[in-house]
Formats: C-alpha cells, structure tokens, sequence
C-alpha cells in the first residue's frame, strides 16, 4: 500500500520542496508525496543547487498552498513550520500531522557558501529525519 504523505511549510520554496524531493528519490515508489505551503512562494534557487548535489532534480516544481490541495487525502502531513502546523490542525485530526521543526536556511546572512552551508545543513538535517521516521527508505535504482 501507498502511503500519502504531504510536507507543508510557509511558502512552499525551500523546507516542504526539499522533504518531497528526498522522499520521492529515497522513497522508491513505496510514497505518493507533495508538498504546499502555508502562502505560495516560488522555488528558491540555492534549493535546485544543493538538491543537484545529490542528484535529486529540482525542475517541475510548482509552488501550492495548503488551500490547493486536498488535506483530508493524505494519510500524513508533515509540516516543517509552526504556521503550517497551525494551519494543518484547522483542518486535520492531530493524529495525521507530524510536526518537525525545520530551520529556515533563507534567514542565513553572509557569503555565497555560508548560505549554501545553511541550506545543505537542511537538506541534510530532512534526510536524516526522513531514514529515521521511514527506516525503509532506498535510493530508487
């Protein structure tokens, strides 16, 4: 069985896109994922860079909002920022959300590679919750 799952964080360009992104590519078709966002945002481009880093494409996404899409089909929502936990509970029993609280890499200041830094630290910190919540995970061959 599939199971859906939705990551939902503000604006729907870095931390939701990010989680989706993993659980699709480490998932290996075990996952239906999507991601929103509280408002909608465009994807941010240090995003496309360090997901490339891994191999994971980027390209295709199109920036919802939580009102885009239809909550009640998911078996899980994942939501990676406190707007969007609140906002999920408006909707959901609290037994469908799972909340990971996610830094915002955008917030980082500095040089090129200080923000890239911020964003891998990111990636990095989804994966990791990502093997841990779902042991199975795989990359897709």
């Amino acid at each position: 069985m599939t199971l859906k799952i939705l990551f939902a964080c503000n604006m729907n360009s870095v931390r939701s896109p990010m989680a989706a992104a993993l659980l699709r590519k480490y998932g290996a078709g075990d996952f239906s994922v999507d991601s929103a966002g509280v408002y909608e945002g465009g994807l941010d481009p240090f995003v496309e860079i360090v997901m490339g880093e891994l191999g994971v494409p980027m390209e295709g996404h199109e920036p919802k909002t939580l009102k885009n899409v239809d909550l009640g089909s998911f078996d899980l929502v994942v939501t990676l920022t406190p707007e969007a936990a609140g906002e999920a509970r408006r909707f959901l029993p609290r037994e469908k959300i799972e909340f990971w609280d996610t830094e915002n890499p955008s917030e980082e200041r500095g040089g090129r590679e200080e923000i890239l830094n911020a964003y891998r630290r990111v990636r990095d910190a989804l994966k990791t919750r990502l093997e841990q919540r779902f042991p199975e995970l795989h990359e897709k061959p």
